[in-house]
């Protein structure tokens, strides 16, 4: 049967939907009010695809049991790490990358994608997960990163990374490993692509945030060209907790945050946004 695809931004094709690539971030899985939106996500068909854009749970074993139940729903669940999975503490087993390869080892167990597999295609478009963390590279124009970081401090506004993820890593040196490696097998990529990152690959809206000390654990500025370099028909990212569309360069960048149930009474209350999110839908022709 012929079929047709649409993308955000595009026209929407006529005919019936036969199968949807979702997208979710944020879901804070140890977060009690936020079961029953987690326990909601379902596919609309078998075939469907989910989108997990990072920020699932702290504890591993949370998320893996999380993206264990959403597995059992989807036909294909791909997950990004979000700074949420990298929080450490000093009496745990496995701290900084060691704690990225115990999840990508624990997702591969209940057959969940993770930014080191093979790029999966859907209705032929490759499906690219990322991480790439932060750099504090998103900061005041003449601060050096001590500086504002420093600044942040004394302000109040610092983001719980810089005492849950920076104490065990080098964080500059390993967002600094993942641009190169992601850059490596980006470049091997054919035709559209749909990016996802949990952090967004643009400033533009990290911009909008009350705070902007906050912009310093939010993405890194090299990443500003990957979308038009690599083909992107869409970007989805989430961290942020403020769900929405930012068109940049003629491309959409969606994110698609729960956060917390304060925030997603607020967004999902007034009707205009919808969650899950439906990135790419395949028609009948």
């Amino acid at each position: 049967m012929p079929r047709s695809s649409s993308t955000p931004g595009a026209p929407e094709s006529p005919g019936r939907v036969t199968q949807t690539l979702w997208a979710v971030a944020d879901l804070h899985g140890a977060v009690k009010d936020n079961a029953e939106m987690i326990d909601s996500i379902r596919p609309r068909d078998p075939s469907d695809w989910l989108i997990v854009a990072g920020d699932v749970a702290e504890r591993t074993e949370l998320v893996l049991q999380i993206l264990n139940r959403l597995r059992k729903h989807f036909a294909c669940v791909i997950w990004v790490p979000g700074n949420h999975e990298l929080f450490c503490r000093s009496t745990d087993r496995y701290q900084g990358r060691a704690k990225y390869d115990e999840l990508v080892a624990g997702c591969r167990r209940i057959d969940v994608l993770t930014p080191e597999d093979p790029y999966p295609v859907f209705d032929g478009v490759t499906v690219v997960p990322l991480f790439t963390l932060y750099d504090y590279s998103f900061r005041k124009t003449g601060y050096t990163v001590e500086q504002a970081v420093e600044a942040a401090h004394d302000r109040q506004v610092v983001m719980t990374d810089q005492f849950a993820i920076a104490p065990f890593v080098d964080i500059r040196a390993w967002c600094w490993d993942r641009l190169a490696y992601s850059i490596k097998r980006l470049s091997k990529v054919n035709g559209p692509t749909i990016l996802i990152n949990h952090w967004p690959l643009v400033i533009e809206p990290v911009k909008k945030m009350a705070f902007p000390e906050l912009s310093l654990w939010c993405g890194t500025r090299h990443t500003r060209t990957w979308a038009q370099r690599y083909g992107a028909r869409a970007v989805v990212y989430g961290h942020l907790h403020t769900p929405g569309k930012t068109v940049v360069d003629g491309i959409p960048h969606i994110e698609v945050s729960l956060g917390y149930p304060r925030e997603w009474n607020r967004h999902l209350s007034g009707g205009g946004w919808t969650w899950p999110y439906p990135v790419m839908e395949v028609r009948d022709a």
